[in-house]
């Protein structure tokens, strides 16, 4: 795979990542109990966990998607 293509990944699956994440930590500020956003944006690993049990299923989808692409393209 070329620098680039790399590249492009990298920045690609990172912004997915992040943009997966704040979407879940803004759809759980609209559900109760609301302390579970501000917690899930700082403890990262929580926000797909709450994510499903919101059944948030394809947000927590892209978080995991974007987490994996990101940690493999680190390589």
């Amino acid at each position: 795979m070329s620098d680039t293509a790399s590249f492009a990944l990298l920045v690609v699956s990172f912004a997915t990542w992040v943009t997966a994440h704040v979407t879940i930590v803004f759809g759980l500020s609209r559900l109760t109990p609301r302390w579970r956003a501000p917690v899930a944006f700082v403890v990262v690993l929580l926000a797909p966990y709450w994510a499903v049990r919101a059944r948030m299923y394809v947000r927590a989808a892209a978080w995991l998607l974007g987490a994996l692409l990101y940690a493999f393209s680190r390589r």
